[in-house]
């Protein structure tokens, strides 16, 4: 009875391995922490990321290969009578570069480049969100709880071709957290004293 048992999860095992693949790299992507902030009549959000970038990945970045990072956000509030209301929908995306010549690494954010010391470094620009402008406050009711969610994600449609063929071939592309909910209200405005 024994030996079947042992047999059975030796059975499941091998079976487990073979649908994953072998024994993988065990990666902690998550959001650890979502802040809102509301500064100059505007919607700010701060987020930090635990992010593990390793092996083929790396080495693909370390050879030239740009990669693209993007935050999704969403932001709802609840409605009685339909579906919820989305008040935000956006996405913000980074670019970082290294090149091969100039041995120099860059993290580009819209129209900002700026120059990175190492290959962390310049991943600590997506690790660390600081400073998003959402929107103005003006579209938020007070005192009312709106519920967000964000997440980070490899945007593999911006690699080059046959990187973007690789990535549908191979799990090493598919670098994405889960989605982190927050949720928020914001305060009244205070009154001016004389």
């Amino acid at each position: 009875m024994t030996f079947a048992r042992s047999l059975a999860f030796l059975l499941r095992l091998c079976l487990v391995l073979c649908v994953t693949g072998g024994l993988a790299t065990v990666r902690a992507d998550q959001i650890s922490s979502i802040e809102p902030v509301v500064k100059n009549g505007q919607l700010y959000i701060d987020a930090d990321i635990d992010l593990v970038i390793d092996g083929e990945l790396r080495e693909a970045a370390e050879k030239g290969v740009p990669l693209y990072f993007t935050a999704d956000l969403e932001i709802a509030t609840d409605r009685w009578w339909w579906f919820d209301k989305v008040m935000v929908d956006q996405q913000h995306s980074w670019r970082l570069s290294y090149n091969v010549l100039t041995r120099q690494w860059r993290v580009g954010s819209g129209d900002l480049n700026m120059p990175a010391a190492t290959f962390e470094d310049a991943l600590a620009y997506v690790r660390h969100i600081r400073g998003w402008a959402v929107t103005s406050v003006e579209a938020f009711e007070p005192e009312t709880t709106y519920r967000g969610r964000l997440r980070l994600r490899l945007d593999t449609s911006r690699l080059p071709r046959p990187f973007r063929i690789d990535s549908f071939n191979s799990s090493i592309w598919s670098v994405v957290t889960p989605w982190k909910d927050f949720s928020f209200s914001i305060s009244p405005p205070t009154p001016d004293l004389p």
